[in-house]
Order: C-alpha cells, then sequence, then structure tokens
C-alpha cells in the first residue's frame, strides 16, 4: 500500500478548514457579579441574589454555586436566582465567598463572589453575669457607684446600642432610692440607705434593651434583663436604746449588799453590728448613791440602805454605752431614770416633839394650864412621831393625876398632834389643887416594848362661879363614815347650877377645826354632820371635841365628844408596791409574797383580802395563796415556750380583792423574768436542703441553710454552721445571723472550678451547726452541679442508608445524630457538601438535603438515578445553639452514605447491529444459528437479567407487498458477560424459492416486564450468488488470518462478505496448499454480487495493494515498463513537471470551487425532485436519486447535512458502475422501508487515495453518530456468516 501524497490543493484545503473552525470557536460566558448584600434574617426559601452573565454565543446558560458556603444557598440552575437554603448568621461571619459557575454547555465560566451581610435585629443585648451581688455599706455617700452592669449586643448600630433602666425594685419603696446610667450601666444611690429605719436588702430588675433599627426586615427593639441584689451592711451610727421602760424597783432598807433590786437592758440599735453595751451610775437623788449596777445592767445595793434618811424613794440616772466607737469616732450612749422604791421596817421607836413655826425638837417635859372646873382640851403642843413608815402609835395617859385626863388620840399611825382632854373637871378644883402632872405615853403597837413617855405639867387657873355641867364628861358617839350633810349624830344638852341660866345655855364645837366635819346646834345641842366626804374612817377613824355650853354670863361648861366613825367599805385594797419584778431561771421555782392592805376597818370583812391571778396566757403557769398572796410558778417555766418577742418576760395581773359589800378590787402588775439556760441543740429549719450551681463559676454562690437555736439568750442560740463531708473541698460555708436565726451561706470554693462533665454531678454535703456549748445538729445538703453548654458537639457514626432510585418525597431517609455532653445543648444540622459516585467518581450533586434537625431528605428537584450514580456522600456540620462558652460546632463535619438501590425502571436496550440479515437456504436449516441480536439493561442485580422471544414475524416479497407470516424463527437467550444475547434460528427449514424477505419482530423483556423490541431483515438469497475465493495459502493461515481477509475482501468489493466455509482445494494438488473460501457478497441493501461482479472488483489494479498480501488469484496486477534513460528528457521532464505543478494547484482550486457549487445545485434540485414522491416508503427522509443517500441531512450541506461543510470538497460528484449497479438492485427489487425499520448498513470508507466515499455511507455514518448522542445502541450478528463493516 503506497503512502499518501500531500498536495497543495490538500495544504489550502487545510487551511480553509482551521480558518473556518477558528471563526467558528465558542467563547465563554462572562459572569457581571461583582458584590453582593444581603440581609442576614432573609427566611429560607427567600431570594437572595441574581446571578448576571452574558454569552456573546447567544448560547442558554446555566448557574451554579460552589465553595463551603454554598450550602446556604440554593441556585434555580435555569434563571440563576439565588435563595436562601440555610439561615444567614452575620454574628458568626459577616461576610462569604462563593464560586459561581456559569455554563453555555460547552464552556464554563466560574467567579468567586464576596457577599457582606448586613445586620438585622435579630440579637438581644445579653448580659455578662447572669446577676450582680453588692454589699453596700449604709452610710455610703448619695451619688456614690454602687456596681455597673455590662451587657452586649452583638448586633451594630442602633441594633446594637445598648440602654439601660430599672424596671422594678424590691420592696417596692426601694424605687426612689437607686437610678442607672442610661448608657453607662452605672447603678447608682440617689436617697441615702439605712440599715434600721429601710430595708436591709433590694433586688433590682434591669433591663438591657437596644435601639431598634438595622439595615433589614428585624428592626424591633430587643432586650433581656437581669437582677441586681444589694446588701446593705450596718455601720454604728446609731446610739443604744433602753428597752422596758421605765424602770421602777424597790428595796428593803437594810438590804445586805449586794442584793439586786433590778435590771436594765440596752440595745444596740445597730443590729447588724450589735455591739456589746457597758453600763453605768452617772448621778442619783441623794447621796452619797448606795447602789451599783454591773456590766450586765444589774442594778444592787453597794452601802447600807436607811430609809429615814435617804428616803421614800431615789432616782438614779443610768448610762448605756457601747464598747465600739461610732462612725463620728464619738461614744454611742444612752441613759435613762430609774426609780428605786426604799421599802420601810420597824426600826425607829415613836418620840415625842415640840414644833415651833420652822421645825420640831425631841422633847419629854410639857407644860399647860386650864381653868378649874374647866372640861376639853388641853393644848400641850406635843407632837407624836413614828419615822418609820406607816408606823402605829398607841397613846395612854398616866401619872397621878391620870384620872382627870386622858390623850387625845388613842392611837395614830406615825405622826399626829396629842392633846390632853379634861376628863373629869371636877377634879379642877383650883382650890384643892393648883397643878397637876402626868405622863403620856407612846407605845409601838407592832413592838408594844418599844415607847417613849413625855411628863406634862399642867397648871389650874381659877374661875368664879358655876359653870353649865354636862352628864357626861365625854359623849361617846359612832356615825357612819361619809354620812350626808346635817345628819344627827346626837343631841348633847348641859345643865347650869344657876337657874337664870336654864334653857339659855348656848353650845359650841371646838376646836374650830373639827367644825369642817362636824357642829353643834347652837341652841338644842344637836351634833351633826357638816361635809360627807371629809369623815372617812380610812383617813381618821376618831375625833374629838369640845362640845361647850355657855351661860348668859358666859361661864362656860364643856363636854367631850369621841365620835368615832363607823366602817363602810369604800377602800379598796391596796397592794404594795404596784408592780413587782421577779426573775426566775428556766426550770426553776420561785416564791412572791404579794402585799396588800385595806384601809377600811381591821379584821372586817371590808378589810378581808383575797387574792387571785387574771387569766392570761400563761396564768396557768402560775398559783397564788389566796389568803396570804404568795405567788409561785405551778409549773416548770419554759423560756422558749414563750413568744420570742416577749424576751423572757411574762406579765401576770394580780388583783387583791376584800370582801366587803361591793367588795372591792385592785390589781398590780407582776413580770415574770424567766431566764434563759442553754437547754436546747440547734434546729435546721428544713430536713434537708437541694441547691444548684452553675459548673465553672470559682466562688458562686450555692445557696444557704437556716438553723435557729430556741434558746433566747444571745450567747445561748448563737450557731456556727461547719460542712463535715461530702464537699470533697469544692465548697465553703460561712454563717450570718438572720433575724431569729443564724444562715449559713454556701459558696463554690474561690479556688475551686466545677466541671459538670466529672465525674461527680451531685454532692451531698453533711452541715453541722452548733451553739456555744457544744450542742450540734446536722442536715444533708444536695448539691447539683448545672451544665454549662461549655463542649462541642460531637457526632455519633452512623451506617448508611438505603434509598431507591427514582423515589421523591419519602421523609426522612435517617438523620445525622450527634452529641453534646452539656445538658441544654440545642443541636442544629447544617450540610456541607454532597457528592454523588457517578461512573465510579465523586462529584459535587444536589440529590440530598439536611434540615436543620439532622434529618437526611432528598431534594424535591433533584432526580434520583441509579444508573447515573448509585452512591451519595452527605457532609454535614452540627451546631450547638446554646453554647455559652468556646467553639459551638463539632470539630470535624460527619459523613453519610446513601446507597441508592436500584429498580427496574429501564427497559432493555439493543445494541445497534445488522438489521439486514442476508442468508441462504443451504444454511438456514432448523435449529442453525440465523443472526443474534445484544441489548443490555442499564438496571443491575436481577432487574437487569434480559429474555428474547420472537413476537412476529412478516414476509415482504419483491413487489414489496407484506404479509402476515407464520412463526418460523425462534430466540434463544444467553449471556455473554454484562451482555445479553438473543441467537435467532429457524424453527423450520426455509422455502428457498421466496424472493423476498422476512420482516422478524424480537422483543428484549427484563424481569419487570419492560421491553424493547427491534425488526430484523432477513433476505433469502440464491446459492448461485456463492463464490468460490482461491487463495494460494494453506488452510490453516487462511483460517488464521480470516478477519483480516474478510475485511480486505470488504473493502475492495464495497459489500458485506459472508463466509459460509474455507475448504481445501480440490482441484489441484494438496501439496500446492490452495484453499478455498465460499462466501457471499452483499450490499447493504439486500442485493448479492455475482462471482463475475467479484472477479472484476478483484482485477481492478487499484485493489492489488489490498489484496495481495493474502495470495489471492486474480488480483490486477501494474505493468511495468523499462525504457532507457535520456538525461535531457530527464531535465525536460523536470521543467515540465514544475509548470505542471503551477497549472495544477491554480487548476484544482478552480475545480474546487466549481465543483462544489455544481454538486450542491444537483443536491437542490434532486431534494425537489424527492419532495414531490410519496414519503411512505422513504427511510427517514427523501430518496435522492444517483446518490444512494436517504435523507435530506445526508444528501448535501444546503440541505442542513449534519456534516462539516468543509470536508465537502465535491469529489463525491461520480461514483463507480458498481455504486450504480448496487442502485439499480435497489430500483429492480428492493423497496424503501419507514423510518422505524432498523436497517443497519455494513459499510467501510475506501482510502482517500483510491476510492470515493459512497454517499450511502457517508449518510449512515452521520446517521450513526447522531444515534450515538442521542440514544443507546442496538447491534446485530450473524453468527452464521462472517460480517465485516466497511
Amino acid at each position: 500500500m503506497g503512502r499518501p501524497t500531500i498536495t497543495a490543493s490538500s495544504l489550502l484545503l487545510l487551511t480553509v478548514a482551521a480558518l473556518i473552525t477558528l471563526t467558528n470557536a465558542n467563547l465563554t460566558p462572562e459572569i457581571l457579579n461583582s458584590l453582593e448584600s444581603l440581609c442576614e434574617d432573609i427566611p429560607k426559601g427567600g431570594d437572595a441574589f441574581q446571578i448576571k452573565a452574558e454569552d456573546s454565543d447567544g448560547d442558554p446558560l446555566s448557574y451554579s454555586i460552589s465553595g463551603p458556603n454554598a450550602v446556604f444557598f440554593t441556585v434555580d440552575k435555569t434563571t440563576g436566582m439565588v435563595t436562601i437554603n440555610n439561615q444567614l448568621d452575620r454574628e458568626a461571619r459577616d461576610s462569604l465567598v462563593v464560586t459561581i459557575e456559569v455554563s453555555d454547555g460547552k464552556n464554563m465560566a466560574t467567579k468567586d463572589l464576596t457577599i457582606i451581610l448586613l445586620d438585622a435585629n435579630d440579637n438581644p443585648p445579653r448580659f455578662q453575669d447572669s446577676s450582680y451581688n453588692v454589699d453596700i455599706k449604709e452610710n455610703v455617700d448619695v451619688g456614690a457607684i454602687l456596681f455597673t452592669v455590662l451587657a452586649i449586643d452583638l448586633d451594630t448600630g442602633p441594633a446594637g446600642a445598648e440602654k439601660y433602666s430599672i424596671a422594678e425594685v424590691a420592696p417596692i419603696e426601694g424605687g426612689k432610692l437607686f437610678s442607672i446610667s442610661n448608657r453607662g450601666g452605672e447603678v447608682k444611690l440617689i436617697e441615702p440607705l439605712n440599715y434600721t429605719s429601710l430595708s436591709t436588702f433590694y433586688r433590682l430588675k434591669i433591663i438591657a434593651s437596644d435601639d431598634g433599627g438595622g439595615s433589614c426586615t428585624m428592626k424591633e427593639p430587643q432586650s433581656s434583663f437581669t437582677y441586681g441584689f444589694i446588701t446593705v451592711v450596718d455601720v454604728p451610727d446609731l446610739n443604744p436604746r433602753f428597752i422596758s421602760l421605765p424602770y421602777r424597783g424597790s428595796v428593803q432598807e437594810g438590804s445586805p449588799l449586794g442584793t439586786t433590786v433590778l435590771t436594765v437592758l440596752a440595745l444596740d440599735q445597730d443590729t447588724g453590728v450589735n455591739d456589746n453595751i457597758t453600763y453605768t451610775i452617772e448621778a442619783g437623788s441623794g447621796e452619797p448613791v448606795p447602789f451599783i449596777i454591773s456590766t450586765t445592767g444589774a442594778i444592787s445595793v453597794s452601802s447600807e440602805i436607811d430609809r429615814e434618811t435617804i428616803g421614800d424613794s431615789i432616782t438614779l440616772t443610768v448610762k448605756a454605752t457601747e464598747q465600739k466607737k461610732n462612725i463620728h469616732g464619738d461614744d454611742a450612749f444612752a441613759t435613762a431614770d430609774v426609780q428605786i422604791t426604799i421599802i420601810d421596817i420597824n426600826d425607829n421607836p415613836p418620840r415625842f416633839y415640840s414644833c415651833g413655826s420652822k421645825e420640831c425638837v425631841v422633847e419629854s417635859q410639857f407644860r399647860g394650864e386650864i381653868q378649874e372646873n374647866s372640861a376639853g382640851t388641853l393644848q400641850i403642843n406635843m407632837t407624836v412621831k413614828d419615822l418609820d413608815q406607816n408606823g402605829k402609835i398607841k397613846l395612854e395617859v398616866d401619872g397621878k393625876d391620870k384620872d382627870a385626863f386622858a390623850v387625845n388620840p388613842t392611837s395614830t399611825t406615825s405622826q399626829s398632834t396629842v392633846q390632853l382632854v379634861v376628863k373629869d373637871p371636877q377634879k379642877l378644883d383650883f382650890e384643892k389643887k393648883e397643878e397637876m402632872v402626868v405622863q403620856v405615853i407612846a407605845i409601838d403597837e407592832e413592838e408594844p416594848t418599844t415607847r417613849a413617855t413625855a411628863t406634862v405639867t399642867i397648871t389650874i387657873l381659877d374661875v368664879n362661879d358655876n359653870s353649865p355641867i354636862f352628864q357626861k364628861d365625854t359623849y361617846i358617839l359612832n356615825v357612819s363614815e361619809h354620812s350626808p350633810v346635817d345628819t344627827i349624830v346626837a343631841t348633847i344638852t348641859a345643865t347650869d347650877g344657876d337657874v337664870i341660866d336654864k334653857d339659855k345655855l348656848t353650845y359650841r364645837l371646838l376646836p374650830q377645826s373639827i367644825l369642817k366635819y362636824f357642829n353643834v346646834t347652837e341652841n338644842t345641842g344637836e351634833v351633826y354632820v357638816t361635809n360627807s366626804k371629809l369623815i372617812d374612817r380610812e383617813v381618821n377613824s376618831l375625833y374629838s371635841a369640845t362640845l361647850q355650853a355657855r351661860d348668859t354670863n358666859n361661864l362656860i361648861g364643856t363636854t367631850v365628844l369621841e365620835i368615832s366613825l363607823t366602817d363602810i367599805n369604800d377602800k379598796p385594797p391596796k397592794i404594795n408596791p404596784n408592780s413587782y419584778n421577779v426573775f426566775v431561771k428556766e426550770g426553776e421555782k420561785f416564791r412572791l409574797q404579794i402585799e396588800a392592805t385595806d384601809a377600811d376597818e381591821p379584821e372586817s370583812p371590808n378589810s378581808k383580802i383575797v387574792f387571785a391571778i387574771v387569766p392570761t396566757k400563761y396564768s396557768e403557769n402560775f398559783t397564788i395563796d389566796a389568803a396570804t398572796g404568795v405567788l409561785t410558778n405551778s409549773t416548770e417555766l419554759d423560756r422558749e415556750a414563750l413568744e420570742p418577742a416577749a424576751k423572757g418576760k411574762i406579765e401576770l395581773n394580780i388583783t387583791a380583792t376584800d370582801k366587803g359589800v361591793p367588795a372591792l378590787m385592785t390589781s398590780a402588775a407582776v413580770t415574770v423574768n424567766v431566764e434563759d439556760v442553754n437547754d436546747n441543740k440547734p434546729i435546721f429549719t428544713a430536713s434537708s436542703y437541694e441547691f444548684s450551681v452553675k459548673e465553672g463559676v470559682k466562688g458562686d454562690f450555692v445557696g444557704s441553710v437556716w438553723a435557729r437555736d430556741l434558746d433566747q439568750a444571745l450567747d445561748f442560740n448563737r450557731i456556727s454552721f461547719t460542712i463535715l463531708g461530702g464537699s470533697i473541698g469544692s465548697f465553703i460555708i460561712r454563717t450570718e445571723a438572720n433575724g431569729t436565726g443564724y444562715r449559713g451561706d454556701i459558696n463554690v470554693d474561690p479556688d475551686v472550678e466545677l466541671d459538670y462533665e466529672a465525674k461527680t454531678k451531685e454532692f451531698n454535703l453533711q452541715v453541722e451547726g452548733m451553739d456555744l456549748s457544744g450542742s450540734r445538729a446536722e442536715v444533708e445538703v444536695k448539691i447539683k452541679v448545672l451544665d454549662v453548654n461549655d463542649e462541642r458537639p460531637e457526632f455519633k457514626p452512623e451506617g448508611p442508608l438505603q434509598v431507591e432510585e427514582n423515589s421523591k418525597d419519602t421523609g426522612s431517609l435517617g438523620s445525622f445524630s450527634a452529641e453534646d455532653k452539656d445538658g441544654n445543648s440545642s443541636l442544629v444540622y447544617q450540610m456541607e457538601s454532597c457528592e454523588c459516585r457517578c461512573n465510579g467518581t465523586y462529584e459535587p450533586c444536589d440529590w440530598m438535603l439536611v434540615d436543620g434537625k439532622g434529618a437526611v431528605t432528598i431534594n424535591p428537584e433533584a432526580k434520583l438515578d441509579y444508573e447515573e450514580c448509585d452512591k451519595v456522600k452527605v457532609w454535614a456540620q452540627v451546631v450547638d445553639e446554646n453554647t455559652e462558652v468556646g467553639e459551638n460546632n463539632s470539630i470535624s463535619a460527619a459523613e453519610m452514605v446513601v446507597d441508592i438501590v436500584d429498580v427496574n425502571d429501564n427497559a432493555p436496550e439493543f445494541l445497534i447491529s445488522d438489521a439486514v440479515i442476508v442468508l441462504v437456504s443451504e444454511t438456514a436449516s432448523k435449529g442453525s444459528s440465523v443472526t443474534q441480536v445484544t441489548a443490555t439493561d442499564r438496571d443491575s442485580g436481577i432487574n437487569k437479567e434480559i429474555e428474547f422471544k420472537v413476537t412476529k414475524v412478516k414476509y415482504e416479497d419483491t413487489n414489496s407487498q407484506i404479509e402476515d407470516f407464520r412463526t418460523i424463527f425462534e430466540a434463544v437467550t444467553t449471556q455473554q458477560k454484562d451482555f445479553y444475547v438473543g441467537i435467532i434460528q429457524p424453527t423450520e427449514g426455509l422455502d428457498s424459492s421466496k424472493k423476498g424477505k422476512y420482516l422478524v419482530n424480537v422483543t428484549a423483556t427484563d424481569r419487570g416486564g419492560l421491553y424493547a423490541s427491534t425488526e430484523l431483515k432477513i433476505f433469502i438469497i440464491d446459492k448461485s450468488f456463492k463464490v468460490e475465493v482461491r487463495f494460494g495459502l494453506p488452510k490453516t493461515e487462511v483460517v488464521a488470518s480470516r478477519d483480516s481477509i474478510t475485511l480486505a475482501l470488504s473493502a475492495a468489493t464495497k459489500s458485506a462478505v459472508y463466509v459460509t466455509a474455507i475448504i481445501d482445494d480440490p482441484s489441484r494438488v494438496r501439496a500446492l496448499g490452495d484453499t478455498l473460501m465460499m462466501a457471499y457478497f452483499v450490499y447493504p441493501n439486500g442485493s448479492a454480487l455475482s462471482e463475475q461482479d467479484v472477479n472484476k472488483k478483484f482485477t481492478d489494479p487499484k485493489n492489488y495493494d489490498l489484496l495481495a498480501p493474502y495470495n489471492l488469484e486474480n488480483v490486477g496486477k501494474v505493468t511495468v515498463v523499462q525504457e532507457p534513460t535520456n538525461t535531457l528528457q530527464f531535465g525536460l521532464l523536470g521543467l515540465l513537471g514544475g509548470l505542471v505543478i503551477v497549472l495544477i494547484v491554480l487548476t484544482t482550486t478552480l475545480v474546487c470551487t466549481r465543483r462544489s457549487y455544481r454538486t450542491k445545485l444537483k443536491a437542490a434540485k434532486a431534494m425537489k425532485y424527492t419532495n414531490m414522491e410519496n414519503t411512505d416508503n422513504q427511510r427517514g427522509g427523501p430518496v435522492v436519486p444517483g446518490t444512494n443517500k436517504y435523507t435530506m441531512e445526508g444528501a448535501n450541506p444546503v440541505l442542513n447535512l449534519n456534516i462539516d461543510t468543509v470536508t465537502d470538497l465535491g469529489f463525491d460528484e461520480e461514483s463507480s458502475n458498481v455504486e450504480r449497479i448496487s442502485v439499480n438492485s435497489f430500483d429492480d427489487g428492493m423497496s424503501l422501508h419507514s423510518e422505524n425499520d432498523r436497517t443497519m448498513m455494513v459499510i467501510q470508507e475506501e482510502d482517500e487515495e483510491s476510492i470515493n466515499i459512497e454517499p450511502l455511507g457517508a449518510a449512515l455514518a452521520q446517521r450513526a453518530n447522531r444515534r450515538e448522542a442521542g440514544s443507546s445502541e442496538m447491534g446485530f450478528t450473524n453468527p452464521a456468516f462472517s460480517v465485516t463493516d466497511l
């Protein structure tokens, strides 16, 4: 075979082709987007932006986005509209970079696009601390900054500007005390604090809000709140205060030193400081002060007490001073007056005194004078006194003249004027005795041996004649006390020895002082009451008066009236003192004598007293002797049973009631001070406590335990708390006084940071409360460690998922699963990327979606096709939205594998092969293989298994008449690797007389019932067309080279070669090694070549190089003639050759242009003719006469031939005789068929040097190209013949 020669015309054609190719180059689209701005609050599915691109070629564009941030968006591939797929968050990242991809089908343009996220007001300000706790001294200056809060808003601009306000203050009265800076967050004091008069604790609810606004939809202001806790710390700024004022006590004179009188108590008004108090006596109403005061406030006797010296009472000024200085550096103190009554005892005798205008002096000698025979009272200026309080004195008269006189009064209390009353005036006889002497004796009735005596010397004065005389010297009269005015006590008259004075005596009561009580009727002697109120037996039970009778000569006679007041019950009993204060330790007995007197007549019912206790809350614990007034406790006293506010005091009301009619009563307060003893141990207010505390905060407050000791004394009920166990060194406790008990504040140890994820999530503390005596109690405190979201989520391993292809909305296929060690996590899943395994290679795809809950779902816009991609890998990230500390996403993305499960959704596809099958009758025996069809199914497994069946057979004769025919063919299914082969074989012998063709319909059906069908055209060719081809080679070599020989024969004859046998040539000597090949040479249209036609092609010299290597007989040979060498001739020939070459180049250019035009003109005329023909028998388009081309696409480029016009150079204008014969055979015996008939033509293009391209072959080649691009292929092979495509 010769090497192709490159001519000038060829170079010119190649150059033109290159220029045309460059002219038709497709340009890459241009992306116009450069920068986009998006609101972060665009909802999922909302429009984001439009991808803008231009293509100079005007091709349709497809759009996509790639890159790590592509998961936030979804792109409409056709329009380029980008929508939101996952929620944007400017606070997580303020810009995104994605890669935009725009393709016109041939070229793809990419560009990185920066997307600026605009802020929406989607974050409220968040306080940096969950609460703010401060301790503030009560004397802090107004205007001082107490603490500062800080909130941070992740938004920007006004939406991120924090402003603060105080929403509420508890207690509500504290609202006027505090203010907060609008922008700075400083909490200031605007009015003074006061630990004592105001609250000691305030809770402030503080609001942080932003100004709203922003660049996006969410513009409403957002806010959050926190609490500020202010504990007011007391400072010593108040003086102590005495309680239970006023203070009154009593003590008997002569009491032993150290006797406690009463106890005062002062408290520090700064209750939070509670400083110790010291007491002093600053002054007293008497000097020196016989009392001292102890550090506890008990006042006791320090020196001898004499009531007669000091007086009945003394007032002390007691000072209580705090041990520490106040905030001003001064002593804090208070004073109180204490009044102490001195109780008298009978330690003084009665004495007589002589009283002048200024003072009284003790005297034992007295003098007086009286007229003879005078009656009445002798004024001697005598006063008797008993310095003891309420001392009772009895007066008597003794001496030799005692019978003439009597003493008045005969008894008195404490002090009284003493008079001598003439008892027997007759004995006052001047003529018998001018002077008389008597002794007045004062006897202490309580101590009769204690007495005093005074001597009275009486001078008798001389008078003239007789005086009126009363029958009695003394009249003892009785009248009820408080008798009405003018009540007649008695009528008393006198007689006078002088007759002239008879009935003329006038009466008068003496002394003058008696007249305010009693008087006498001047003429009748009737003694009557002048003032009812003043005659009070309890004041003076006996009145002595002198009733004087005067005669006309002014002589007087007198008698003594002793008017005794009879008692009525008009005086209630009197309890002295009127209040009692007794101290007793709880659990002990006490005895208190209640003393009461009744001023009514002694020993009378009016003065007999009965004691009782007025019923009160605690009165049942006491009893009193009704007669003696002895008060005792009937039960053991328990201070803790008393109300704490009473501070151990029990107030009793003791009554003293007389037996008079009506009975009179008085009462006195008795204060029983139950002194505390340490008899109680601490008691917790709860049987157990449960608290919780966040992890990770050193020194954080956990909670408080509360306990109280029922002992009421401060020294007994003070409690201290200790953690005995269970803390593991993680907690501390501090003791604070709180109201009536104590509080144990539990905090995390400042050096310890709790970790929820550690082994210990709960602590069981044993907390002990112990008082000062060592009494103790325990309580269990359970502390739970609260999870703070500080751990990153972690994915759990997940197995692969499965989903059938073509599935749509099947819900969740499965889920990514992640865990977060934190207990309050909120996990949100985000898809990072999705890749599909297509043809064994992973590439990005959009088949799967991942929602926020991690569910893997099918993208509704995607179509799952197992035959396209059989596996999907989805990568997702998980984010904890509640993360408070640290990163909020998993360390790495998780992978989920989704296996696409094949379903029977593809029908079998025939592979393109010969659809025109040529048979000879000698091989068409029953059961022999006629041909075979090959098909495949894109499904997998049993879904791709195929079974072939001959479903219908028709027969078409040479006149194109078609009739149904019996099924004389069958299909036997076999498998060859991934292909299924259907062997077509006759079910009976074929009739060789039939010259038409069989139209055999073969179906390929898979297990799911899907099928495809094709029609085979089987021609019957007579034996006469069998050609014997003789080779000068051994049979073994021919058999071994059968394929290459068949190919060469097909190329030489431009037909399909069907070999029926290879045998040794029996007509030749076997040693020569000649071999016969029995074969049929058939054109694609079914017409066969005769042996003469075949030999003619074999002898064509153009086929020599093709056939010579196989030692084929009858091969045309080129005769070479040797001529003598002529140098001049060669020179002339060379010059002539050069000129010829130039001429050929010019001529070729002209011919190419002319022939191209003529070819196109002929094709146009042919098309016009064919369009006029009936198209029922046309194959895919009009048949162009003289071309063997079936479609107008294959006829000429003017008729939209799908062949580059560069290759149509007009060299196929003429065709060989063989080609005309082929066409003629079509004209004589064959008809064209519908385009649904699949006819495979076996054609091989000739070498460009020696053969022209057969037009029908070019058309079919173009048709094959289109089928390869757009549809599945079908193939047929005939195992009975060796088919070679030319």
